[in-house]
């Protein structure tokens, strides 16, 4: 029998929701997929058409929330704010889209959040790519054409390292990662400007 996309949509969604309530009862370690399919009422194997790894269920809800994050930082940006205010506003915007899988970031850290990978399991970019697609977008708004891969490279490192840190910050509402956001979109933003003018003063007749 043919299963129709409305029904894999809506397995895919019940497989999610029954990962994200174990991990929040039991803990990401504790839960294995065999639980997940259980609580999902569908077969161990039935489940990894869908997820092949538990990383994977987490990459999809991460996936979401920062394209989510992505979408309404697309409505609210403003012409006037300037490339750091810009990526502060994206970033914080992903972080609380993130919150409710914060704890189990670092699952990710190693794969899907990691440099070497390019595409996720479903074929598409990865959460990396698709992150720095919108700053190298930002980027060029503001004047800095078209950024090296150094660039991205220091971005992603300032960006994994900022998740890394939110993921086990217990300070109030997590004011200490919002001040490393701050200090590394700083120190990035500063590498860019003093980049590009010693890339002026160089192309100087």
């Amino acid at each position: 029998m043919r299963v129709s996309a409305e029904t894999k949509q809506a397995t895919r969604d019940r497989i999610l929701r029954s990962a994200q309530r174990l991990f929040a009862d039991q803990g990401y370690d504790a839960t294995t997929t065999r639980d997940i399919a259980r609580t999902a009422n569908i077969a161990a194997g039935t489940l990894f058409n869908y997820f092949p790894t538990k990383d994977a269920i987490v990459a999809s809800w991460a996936r979401q929330a920062l394209d989510d994050a992505t979408e309404a930082f697309d409505l609210e940006a403003s012409d006037v704010s300037g490339l750091e205010e810009d990526l502060f506003s994206f970033v914080a915007l992903g972080l609380r889209k993130l919150k409710l899988m914060r704890k189990h970031l670092p699952a990710l850290l190693e794969t899907s959040l990691s440099p070497l990978v390019t595409h996720d399991a479903g074929d598409g970019p990865s959460l990396r790519v698709a992150q720095l697609e919108v700053v190298a977008k930002l980027a060029a708004k503001h004047g800095h054409g078209e950024i090296s891969t150094v660039a991205l490279q220091m971005y992603w490192s300032l960006y994994a390292g900022l998740l890394t840190f939110w993921s086990q910050d217990e300070s109030r509402k997590q004011e200490d990662t919002l001040a490393l956001l701050d200090q590394s979109l700083n120190m990035f933003v500063g590498w860019l400007r003093n980049n590009g003018a010693a890339r002026s003063a160089t192309n100087q007749p």
